[in-house]
C-alpha cells in the first residue's frame, strides 16, 4: 500500500457523460465524482484517497452516511457512479473554511491529522502471520504510489516497462553473504524491522523453502560481490487473496513469483532488475509491455485478464511502472516505481485485501 495523504489539489471538472447533476473532478489522473456546478476547473479542494479511514463526524458532514466500504461503513473505496468510476472523495470540510487551499496545495501540506483520517490496515491472516523476531539488516520492499495520483513520476518518451501486478502477498527474502542468515518477513511486518521465525506452517517459509531462494540468493550474491541481498516476490493462490492464477495457497508449493532485487555493493542499497538477474532462476511477474513512457498507453495495459496462468483465469490486478534505467525520483523523493490498478479489479464484489 502507498503513503496516505490528505492534500489540497486544483481541480480539473469534466462532464460526466451519463449523468446531469454530476460532473467529474479530475486530481493528478485520478476522477472523482462530485455535484455538478460545486467545482469550476481552477478550483482548489481537499482530496480523500483510496483506503482512507474516515471518522464519523466528517462522514455525516459529508453527508456520507452508510455509503462508505468496509464493516463500519467509513473506508473510502473506488466505486462506479452512474457508469464512471470514482476514485476518492474531493471535498471542502468545514474544518479548512479558512484554510488557503492554493497554498496548501503549492507547499504540498497534509491534512490526514487534522481530519481525523487514517490509512485502512488490512487484516492479516493466520497463515501469513506468525512469531517474529528483530530484524535489523532486512532488506525492507518500498511503498509504491498510483501513476494516477503522481503522474510526473516518468517523463515523455522516458523508456519504462510494464509488469503485471500479481494479487497476492508480498514476500521479503534477506540473504546475507558472511553469514548464510536468511530472514523471510512481508512488507507489513518487514516495515517494522521484523522478521519472521521460521515454521513450517507459515506461508511465506513454505514458499521460500518450495522454490529455494535462498540458494537464488547465496549465487546472485556472489555473482554481485554484494553483502546482502534481497529477493521480492508475490506469493498467491487459493487461499491467499480472492484472485489464485490457478495455484493454491494450500500446498507445499504456492503461486511465487519473483517482481525486484535489491542488494548492498560496497555498502550501497541499489536496486536491480529481477528479469535480468532471476530469469531462468525463480518464476517471474510477467512483463506486458516496454516502450517510451505515454500514460495512456500504461492505462490501457492495466486493465485486462491476467497473463501468468497462460489462461486468463480472471481479472489482472493492474501494472507496476518502472523506468528501464533505474533513478531517483525528485517527485516521490525516492525511487522511481509506481503502479496502476485496473477499474475491474477495483470495484470487483468481494474481493481482498490481506497483507
Amino acid at each position: 500500500m502507498s503513503m496516505l495523504r490528505v492534500t489540497a489539489e486544483k481541480l480539473t471538472i469534466l462532464e460526466h457523460p451519463n449523468a446531469d447533476a454530476l460532473e467529474l473532478a479530475q486530481v493528478g489522473l485520478y476522477r472523482a465524482v462530485v455535484a455538478r456546478g460545486v467545482y469550476r476547473t481552477g478550483d482548489y479542494a481537499v482530496y480523500i484517497p483510496e483506503q482512507s479511514v474516515l471518522p464519523e463526524e466528517l462522514i455525516a458532514e459529508l453527508g456520507l452516511t452508510g455509503k462508505l466500504a468496509g464493516s463500519g461503513a467509513n473506508r473510502v473505496k473506488a466505486v462506479r457512479l452512474r457508469g464512471e468510476l470514482s476514485q476518492g472523495i474531493v471535498c471542502r470540510p468545514a474544518a479548512l473554511a479558512a484554510a488557503d487551499l492554493a497554498a496548501a496545495a503549492e507547499q504540498g501540506e497534509d491534512f490526514a491529522d487534522l481530519l481525523g483520517v487514517v490509512k485502512w490496515q488490512p487484516p492479516v491472516p493466520t497463515s501469513i502471520s506468525g512469531e517474529v523476531v528483530g530484524a535489523p539488516d532486512l532488506l525492507p520492499w518500498v511503498d509504491i504510489e498510483n501513476l494516477k495520483r503522481y503522474p510526473g513520476i516518468f517523463e515523455p518518451g522516458e523508456p519504462v516497462v510494464l509488469t503485471e501486478k500479481l494479487h497476492g502477498s508480498c514476500c521479503l527474502v534477506t540473504y546475507t553473504a558472511g553469514t548464510g542468515e536468511v530472514q523471510v518477513s512481508s512488507k507489513g511486518i518487514g516495515a517494522q524491522g521484523l522478521a519472521l521465525v521460521e515454521d513450517e506452517r507459515n506461508l511465506y517459509w513454505r514458499a521460500v523453502r518450495a522454490y529455494d531462494i535462498p540458494a537464488v540468493a547465496a549465487r546472485l550474491a556472489e555473482r554481485l560481490g554484494a553483502e546482502r541481498v534481497g529477493v521480492f516476490g508475490e506469493v498467491f493462490g487459493e487461499g491467499v487473496q480472492d484472485l489464485g492464477y490457478g495455484a493454491s495457497a494450500r500446498t507445499d508449493r504456492p503461486g511465487y513469483a519473483a517482481f525486484d532485487v535489491s542488494a548492498v555493493v560496497d555498502g550501497q542499497l541499489v536496486w536491480l532488475s529481477a528479469a535480468e538477474l532471476l530469469d531462468g532462476e525463480l518464476p517471474l511477474a510477467p512483463e506486458l509491455w516496454r516502450g517510451p513512457f505515454d500514460p495512456e498507453t500504461v492505462l490501457r495495459h492495466a486493465q485486462g485478464r491476467e497473463t501468468f496462468s497462460g489462461r486468463e483465469l480472471h481479472l489482472r490486478e493492474g501494472v507496476v511502472v518502472r523506468p528501464v534505467t533505474e533513478r531517483w525520483s525528485p517527485v516521490l523523493g525516492g525511487r522511481a516505481i509506481a503502479k496502476v490498478v485496473s477499474d475491474a479489479y477495483l470495484t470487483r464484489k468481494g474481493g481482498t485485501e490481506y497483507e
